[in-house]
């Protein structure tokens, strides 16, 4: 099994790549300018991380929209994750990625420090990334940019305040540049949302009513191999809802299936579907639709 190191702090990270550390909690890092070759670790970090990424990915197409994604590419970690560097079986020259880190401490008291859990593209797995446009690269390189000219100005009293509020800014950004990359997917977001209805409409029909209250939003994000938080955004996104609000949705649409094209009893839809009682799930079920199952079920 390989061995994990815990990287706790920032001057840790810095010393690790042969970096300078121009503050104890938050650094701009750039990789060209590292003086130590790391061929392979594996890390557990105690801070959050943000590395813009060279990349290659192509011209990629989905559904008849087109975006370029040749640009550049940003991966985030929060800490706790596990990430790592592996050029073992790589001939690939030095990268010129840059990146930035800053440390729990840092926010803490601060409006990002109250938010920071708001950004959840710092739990997404890798496969997930941000990949960007020219013109999005050059504005994520800017505020990182402007955050090391913050670092290697003199210390005062406005310095903490003007880190984070630009590393706030930077943050939003991605916030945005990932909605629009939610539209740039809407086909396979789409075929994504199709397949759990699938996966949906077999437990309904299969599994037994007790382990309704036991779906998860992490069981199904692990069959459609995604992270639980790209999940549930890409749900949001897409639908409106949450996982749960989903679930729920889905639940009296298979109610609806089954008082129009079934002659199960209500006790018997109430039961399957995982309801208290037959008098609970009509409560809600009226508060949904505006009638009863009863009157819902009478033909016309």
């Amino acid at each position: 099994m390989d061995e994990i190191t815990k990287i706790e702090t920032i001057d840790q990270y810095d010393q690790l790549f042969g970096l300078e550390t121009l503050h104890p909690l938050v650094n701009v890092v750039e990789f060209a300018k590292s003086t130590r070759t790391v061929e392979y670790i594996r890390m557990n970090i105690g801070f959050y991380c943000l590395f813009l990424k060279e990349a290659n990915c192509g011209d990629l197409r989905y559904g008849r929209k087109y975006y370029d994604y040749q640009e550049g590419t940003v991966v985030c970690m929060a800490p706790g994750q596990v990430t790592g560097v592996d050029k073992r079986n790589t001939t690939t020259p030095r990268t010129n990625s840059i990146g930035i880190l800053f440390h729990p401490d840092l926010i803490r008291g601060t409006s990002l420090g109250q938010t920071i859990k708001n950004y959840t593209f710092f739990s997404y797995e890798v496969n997930e990334a941000l990949h960007l446009s020219d013109q999005e690269k050059e504005i994520v390189t800017d505020c990182i940019h402007k955050i090391k000219l913050e670092l290697e100005h003199p210390i005062d009293k406005h310095s903490k305040q003007l880190i984070v509020r630009n590393i706030e800014l930077l943050l939003d950004y991605c916030m945005r540049f990932y909605e629009r990359q939610f539209i740039t997917r809407n086909e396979v977001n789409k075929q994504i949302i199709e397949r759990f209805d699938k996966i949906l409409d077999s437990h309904f029909e299969t599994k037994p009513a007790q382990t309704f209250d036991m779906l998860s939003n992490e069981t199904y994000a692990g069959l459609l191999h995604l992270s639980s938080e790209y999940f549930n955004d890409l749900l949001k996104y897409e639908t409106g809802k949450s996982f749960k609000e989903y679930v729920q949705f889905k639940r009296f649409e298979k109610a609806k299936e089954w008082l129009t094209n079934t002659d199960k009893p209500l006790s018997q839809i109430t039961q399957e579907l995982g309801f208290q009682n037959p008098q609970y799930f009509s409560r809600l079920f009226k508060k949904i639709t505006g009638c009863s199952p009863n009157d819902f079920r009478m033909p016309n």
